[in-house]
């Protein structure tokens, strides 16, 4: 009998037995961390979205202010000489 043969022994020894009793407050700890894990979620994509939602904002004001498509106008002018 090969190696691999005995852990497969083993392991279906191990999945035919009797499954153990789980204890009764182990739901209850699952379901509350995981509420909690789900709050976390939907808060940290609220923020995310509102953090983006501004910035989406800012942008459209900087850029209806400062309007970055429009080429500056020139503000010095060649130098003038003496003909």
């Amino acid at each position: 009998m090969s190696q691999y043969e005995r852990k497969e022994e083993a392991i279906r020894r191990i999945l035919e037995g009797a499954t153990p009793a789980v204890p009764p407050e182990l739901l209850d700890d699952a379901v509350r961390r995981g509420s909690r894990a789900l709050r976390r979620r939907t808060a940290a994509r609220r923020a995310f979205w509102t953090l983006l939602f501004v910035a989406a904002v800012v942008f459209v004001v900087w850029a209806s202010v400062a309007r970055p498509w429009v080429e500056p106008p020139t503000d010095t002018t060649p130098p003038l000489t003496r003909w």
